[in-house]
């Protein structure tokens, strides 16, 4: 059988043989001068700007720059935008460049028992103990209120209580009894 020579079939003595490249020589490479683009070329160029009767040179990509925050101030959507690009772009380079700090500021109080006990009265979390209040205690006892102990349980999902936290939990909470324990909590069926 012959090979045909026809479209997409060239004559066999011009066909490349297996293993041989159709491009010999391989893609020629870039030349140095062709380092930058033709945008990169014209962004460089420089202009010179007369701003209060003062000749300025600056770079087309800063006077672009300096339009765009004109637009912006404006009211032009799209130049705010871009503004907004510009700054989060600086503010991105700024991090990356500042050295890093690894120091770390204290903006805990030192504890005051009195304090948290004033806060837990504000929000309502708690209510001071009739029993335990003497007037001679500097640190007045406190019930936590049934709903905020509710909340703490209902978090636990499903985490089963010890014995001695349970008694723990009656001691400290008023109306203790209207609580509803976690399924499987020892001591919970008082």
């Amino acid at each position: 059988m012959k090979n045909k020579v026809g479209p997409k079939q060239p004559p066999a003595a011009s066909r490349f043989r297996k293993g041989q490249s159709g491009n010999p020589k391989g893609r020629p490479r870039k030349s140095r001068a062709d380092v930058g683009s033709a945008f990169d070329m014209v962004i460089e160029r420089t202009l010179t700007l007369t701003h209060s009767g003062q000749p300025r040179e600056v770079t087309l990509e800063e006077a672009l720059q300096q339009k765009t925050y004109q637009e912006a101030l404006a009211g032009n959507r799209s130049a705010r935008r871009e503004v907004l690009k510009m700054i989060a772009k600086r503010e991105h380079w700024l991090a990356k460049s500042r050295p890093q700090r690894h120091t770390v500021e204290r903006l805990m109080e030192p504890t005051d028992p009195t304090n948290a006990h004033a806060a837990l009265l504000l929000l309502g979390i708690a209510e001071p103990n009739a029993r335990w209040t003497d007037g001679n205690d500097a640190n007045e006892h406190l019930l936590l209120e049934p709903w905020a102990v509710q909340a703490a349980l209902d978090r636990r999902r499903g985490w089963k209580l010890t014995e001695k936290e349970v008694s723990e939990i009656r001691r400290c909470t008023r109306a203790a009894e209207t609580l509803r324990w976690p399924g499987g909590t020892p001591g919970s069926e008082r």
